[in-house]
């Protein structure tokens, strides 16, 4: 699989996702400079990754939508192109339009920086497929901004459509106000687009998919990427 990994001024999860891809998963992975309209018709994924692109001044991804390489991402990602974005990846991703509803600060006005579990709502996306139905995993986060918001309406339909691929819950898989971090709608710690092949997600699954660490959930996500992806080369 022919990865790339999107490098935003301000971006710090861009390495762990270049390991963990790279040096973790033997896989092609590739970086992409923000300043850069690229071709991306060759790869099979590309990875915005978490981090504070552009210092999040304004709000978080607010820049970072208009950076040359998302008209290049925006482009893949219509044609079908496999786009995870991760933490303020997901931040990005709404800004540009690419996925609904919007991040707001966290309900506790605090950044919160803790391993939490979220359950598998949909596994049947590519990002999933190694998941299981309704499986827990415990996962880290780090975010300010991370309460996702989308009114009742279209939170209906993401949930009848499918998209809402991860929920928060508590170790157990039940979901609950105390297992919500940040008071996220609907519990809501993932989703995708209609079409399934561009996935946010607030949770961090590059800080537990290294054999050496004693958490390896986010693996799962990686995995299933692989096994699915096709290249479009």
């Amino acid at each position: 699989m022919k990865c790339g990994v999107v490098v935003f001024p301000g971006s710090n999860c861009d390495h762990d996702c270049y390991h963990i891809l790279h040096h973790v998963l033997n896989q092609e992975t590739h970086w992409l400079w923000h300043k850069e309209e690229a071709d991306l018709g060759s790869f099979d994924l590309v990875i915005l990754p978490g981090g504070f692109s552009y210092g999040d001044y304004l709000r978080a991804g607010a820049i970072a939508r208009f950076s040359p390489v998302m008209n290049s991402i925006i482009h893949f990602a219509e044609n079908g192109g496999t786009v995870l974005g991760i933490c303020n990846g997901f931040q990005i991703l709404l800004e540009c339009g690419l996925l609904p509803g919007v991040l707001m600060q966290n309900q506790s006005g605090k950044f919160i920086c803790k391993n939490v579990f979220v359950r598998v709502e949909n596994s049947d996306t590519v990002f999933t497929r190694d998941g299981g139905e309704k499986n827990v995993l415990e996962i880290p986060i780090a975010h300010h901004q991370g309460s996702y918001y989308i009114d009742p309406r279209s939170l209906r339909r993401l949930e009848s459509n499918g998209q809402i691929v991860f929920r928060y819950c508590d170790d157990g898989g039940n979901i609950s106000a105390e297992s919500n971090p940040n008071g996220s709608v609907g519990a809501v710690a993932g989703i995708t687009n209609a079409q399934k092949n561009v996935m946010g997600m607030m949770p961090h699954p590059e800080r537990c998919a290294d054999p050496l660490w004693s958490r390896t959930d986010g693996q799962i996500i990686f995995r299933s990427l692989i096994a699915n992806s096709r290249r479009r080369g």
